[in-house]
């Protein structure tokens, strides 16, 4: 059935270029993607009636044929070449997570006094309605693994919520008392918390089912949002003819009924929005908020490209060769770890096994039992090996030791900058990839702030929505320290909302406002 796209002529999506964009996506964009989150997941293979598994896991596509194509000769299995799988990037990426949100960052709205306080109380509640610290960790891992993510803001929610309220519109400047928020000395009802936790819905959309529309002037600007994926209903796929004769034939290996699913796809812009499932038009909207509500976010900034860089794709290649290289160190062990015996000239020498308290009895004179083997040092092997974990952590950023791993070669760790130290880079990582997410996250509040206003649930100015990211030291430090810290920044005229939110405090502590509008510095010490 034929797109009815009509509503996104302005933007020059037409039925053809939809189809494109999807063939394009399914062919190109999502086998990528598919196989970064294959080797960052690593996924087993389907158990078996025993409880291992039919295969080894997903990083097995990429090692070589001799270890993977070996035909079975023989019922034994002394032709199969031992396949051991070692993932140094789950935990690599995992790692950078914790150190990007070790916990929640503080959200400082750039607002007026009278209305700062409550814009911090509404943000707060929408992302701890939306999985708080949570949304922040999907989003990074995510991120991470296929180099950007987005996040979208359902406004439908927002239009129920809103519909009791006067109309807002952009811009206006309410009046006082006129709605929740307006006055500087009432704080938040709680009806109004309550009402913005239940109708601000943030979706984390990753990266396999999102497919951008940018504009042919600018890559940083999208004219479309399309979503393009297959869900799951609570159904059961009709059983076909061939399935039911399979099953009469082959009752242990017939084919069972599986979960009905449909082809969703969702096109957003900045006027409309499209849901499709299977090709059929089943629901149709005016956006109120004039842009489109998505939030786009690169893990490592890459100039003149709209997809970012991840952290799993550069390590592939050394994963590969380090799983090749313990594979091969298995095979090797296990030929030469062993003792074997060449017997010569010995009746039924096959029949019984070589061990202890053994004895054969031959009348040849020229029997012998020859013996061949044994363990070996491969010091090669080993430095090799131990020269791809060490590219493995230049080309991450993350060593064992910011995973806790320490070694005694490290040294002496007793002192905050000799830890620095050994976690230089990771910790040039995480800054490098806080500008890109700490400019996502103001981005998103900011939309959040504009969906309120339009809906008429909570006004705001444009000057009104700016907020800025106050992020937590990934590294424990000496509290006298960061407190002294405090103190000098206070000096020199920095904020004491932004000074306790670095420390962890709340605002409610804050001191009192002195007659300029500036923050008491000797409240705060």
């Amino acid at each position: 059935m034929p797109y009815s796209l009509e509503p996104f002529a302005p933007v020059e999506l037409d039925e053809a270029l939809l189809e494109l964009l999807i063939s394009e996506h399914e062919s190109i964009a999502l086998p990528r993607l598919q196989r970064l989150w294959r080797y960052y997941r690593n996924a087993l293979d389907e158990p078996t009636e025993s409880g291992g598994s039919q295969g080894a896991p997903a990083q097995k596509a990429g090692l070589p044929p001799r270890l993977v194509e070996i035909k079975q000769l023989y019922r034994d299995d002394r032709f199969t070449r031992e396949i051991v799988i070692e993932n140094d990037i789950a935990w690599r990426i995992h790692t950078l997570v914790d150190f990007m949100f070790p916990s929640a960052p503080k959200i400082i709205s750039k607002a007026n006094s009278s209305k700062r306080a409550q814009i911090e109380a509404i943000l707060e509640a929408v992302i701890d309605a939306n999985g708080g610290i949570a949304l922040w960790q999907n989003a990074a891992l995510l991120g991470s693994v296929y180099g950007y993510v987005d996040f979208m803001v359902d406004c439908a929610g927002l239009q129920r919520a809103g519909a009791s309220s006067p109309p807002a519109g952009h811009g206006d400047v309410p009046a006082r008392g006129s709605l929740p928020g307006a006055a500087a000395s009432k704080p938040l009802a709680g009806d109004l918390i309550e009402k913005v936790r239940s109708s601000v819905f943030i979706e984390t959309v990753e990266a396999p089912r999102a497919i951008a529309l940018l504009s042919r002037h600018d890559y940083r600007v999208l004219d479309a949002y399309i979503l393009h994926y297959l869900q799951p209903v609570n159904d059961v796929e009709g059983e076909g003819i061939l399935s039911r004769l399979t099953r009469a034939v082959l009752r242990r290996n017939a084919a069972k009924s599986q979960r009905a699913s449909v082809t969703v796809t969702e096109i957003h812009t900045a006027t409309h929005c499209q849901r499709y499932e299977d090709g059929v038009l089943v629901m149709e909207t005016v956006n109120r908020l004039g842009r489109l509500p998505v939030v786009h976010i690169q893990n490592l900034s890459q100039p003149l490209y709209y997809e970012g860089l991840s952290d799993v794709e550069p390590l592939i290649p050394l994963q590969d060769e380090l799983n090749t290289r313990i594979s091969d160190r298995a095979n090797r062990v296990t030929m030469q770890s062993f003792r074997m015996w060449l017997g010569k000239g010995i009746d039924g020498f096959t029949d019984r096994p070589v061990g202890p308290g053994q004895m054969w009895v031959t009348d040849n004179m020229e029997a012998t039992i020859e013996s061949f083997g044994g363990d070996a040092d491969s010091p090669s092997e080993r430095q090799h090996i131990e020269e791809l974990r060490e590219a493995l952590d230049k080309a991450s950023g993350v060593t064992p030791a910011a995973a806790g791993h320490i070694k005694a070669r490290v040294g002496n760790l007793t002192s905050e900058n000799a830890l620095r130290i050994s976690l230089m880079g990771t910790i040039a990582k995480i800054k490098r990839k806080r500008v890109t997410y700490g400019a996502g996250i103001e981005s998103l509040c900011e939309l959040i702030l504009h969906a309120l206003d339009v809906h008429g649930v909570y006004r705001t100015l444009p000057g009104e929505r700016r907020v800025e990211i106050a992020w937590v030291d990934p590294l424990a430090s000496d509290e006298s320290r960061r407190i002294a810290d405090a103190l000098a920044k206070a000096q020199l005229g920095v904020p004491v909302s932004v000074l306790r939110a670095e420390l962890g405090y709340p605002d409610e502590q804050a001191s009192a406002t002195s007659k300029d509008g500036s923050k008491d510095i000797s409240s705060f010490s």
